[in-house]
């Protein structure tokens, strides 16, 4: 089976279900936001200091491929393709994550400036194209069917993202810079 198949050369796309839409149609432009995302946790999994977490986001990659699955699914088809979906457990495992990792880290007592390490700005991104991804959702929603859990995982894997940068600061000891208005 080759890699290119041509079709999409005029500028579409083809759902699970068949129906071409245009790359540039919001569902496509969610989905793709989620793949991003999706890519920005396996470089955050990469990094030395979260040796010990690879396996949560490694699990965290599959359940976003999940939701691609699920945001990539026309939702005026029947589609007859068993996808995956995503479980209240799921949202549950992040927070009770968010809590483990929040456990010895100093109190939030300001806002946080990206930065610090290399490691923890990579997190950083990962966050910002999270929320990304969970606006996409909520815009979609508003159009056409997303189920509920979709945009309720992003939010709490962007809450996720924010205390595994701070743990991670924490862990490499590197300074967390926080922000200071000018006033």
């Amino acid at each position: 089976m080759k890699i290119y198949t041509k079709t999409g050369d005029k500028g579409t796309t083809a759902l699970i279900g068949g129906t071409r839409v245009a790359k540039s149609h919001l569902r496509i432009e969610a989905y793709g936001t989620v793949d991003e995302l999706n890519s920005y946790i396996g470089l955050v999994r990469d990094q030395e200091i979260n040796r010990s977490r690879a396996a949560i986001l490694k699990e965290i990659q599959d359940r976003l491929f999940t939701i691609g699955s699920m945001l990539a699914t026309d939702p005026d088809k029947n589609v007859k393709m068993v996808t995956p979906d995503l479980h209240p457990e799921d949202v549950t495992l992040l927070e009770s994550e968010i809590d483990a990792m929040s456990e010895d880290v100093p109190p939030l007592r300001a806002f946080v400036l990206p930065g610090g390490h290399q490691s923890v700005s990579f997190c950083h991104v990962a966050r910002c194209v999270c929320r990304r991804a969970e606006r996409l959702a909520i815009r979609l929603q508003e159009e056409s069917p997303v189920d509920e859990l979709v945009v309720i995982y992003l939010n709490r894997l962007s809450d996720y993202l924010f205390a595994l940068c701070r743990r991670m600061t924490h862990e490499l000891q590197a300074e967390e810079i926080t922000w200071k208005p000018r006033v």
